[in-house]
């Protein structure tokens, strides 16, 4: 069985991506939690991380005596390890897209990334708003999102980007996630592809974990002095 190292499931977005990839495409997998105390040399982990994988970072999949590390390394090695799970579209094209959004994904969106760190408790729309005015690379980033599903809704008829769910809409549900915390604007068609990755059950079954964390950390949270009562 696949073990999972992952960190805080209320900020880490990297962990989001496996870790939704497995429970949704019904793939074992052990969860192996590491608290995010800080990220100092010396720290309990990075001594943990680090006994795992060079880089110090997680997520890691460990599969027997294998290490697998970076989100898109993960969902690559389980592709090929579950092809009957069709985690890639199976037309040549779409799938070189969808390789092409993940790997946009995973390197771009900066400005979103930095400004709307994921928070998956929280709701700051009002943070939000501040930044949607003053923030054009925010801006600018959601505008990029919007073309880019829009056209991929498009072009395979939905409910998700490729169709059925894919590693592209796991690559995604962080950002979903991002867009509802701090209500940025959307036009109805993408609201509604954002709605539909947060109700799938892997989805749902992370953000159950983050909510039930009760794990207020500060130096994650730009925006708040506390953690919202519930």
């Amino acid at each position: 069985m696949f073990q999972l190292y992952i960190g805080n499931k209320n900020y880490s977005s990297w962990s989001m991506r496996p870790w939704v990839l497995l429970r949704q495409a019904g793939i074992a997998f052990e969860e192996v939690p590491l608290r995010f105390d800080s990220f100092d040399e010396g720290s309990q982990f990075k001594q943990k991380i680090q006994a795992v994988t060079p880089t110090g970072k997680v997520p890691v999949l460990v599969d027997g005596d294998l290490a697998v590390w970076d989100t898109l390394a993960i969902a690559e090695y389980v592709a090929e390890k579950h092809p009957d799970k069709a985690l890639w579209p199976a037309d040549a094209a779409a799938r070189a897209r969808a390789r092409s959004v993940c790997a946009e994904m995973h390197s771009g969106f900066s400005a979103l990334r930095g400004a709307c760190p994921m928070n998956i408790e929280a709701r700051l729309p009002d943070t939000g708003a501040l930044l949607w005015r003053d923030r054009p690379a925010v801006r600018a980033d959601v505008a990029r999102l919007i073309e880019m599903w829009t056209a991929l809704l498009q072009a395979h008829g939905g409910p998700l980007l490729f169709g059925g769910f894919t590693i592209a809409d796991a690559f995604f549900a962080p950002v979903c996630s991002r867009l509802t915390t701090y209500a940025l604007p959307l036009p109805a068609h993408i609201a509604g592809y954002v709605e539909r990755v947060l109700a799938l059950p892997g989805v749902q079954d992370w953000v159950r974990g983050a909510e039930a964390e009760a794990d207020f950390l500060d130096f994650e949270e730009p925006y708040r002095l506390g953690r919202t009562a519930r």
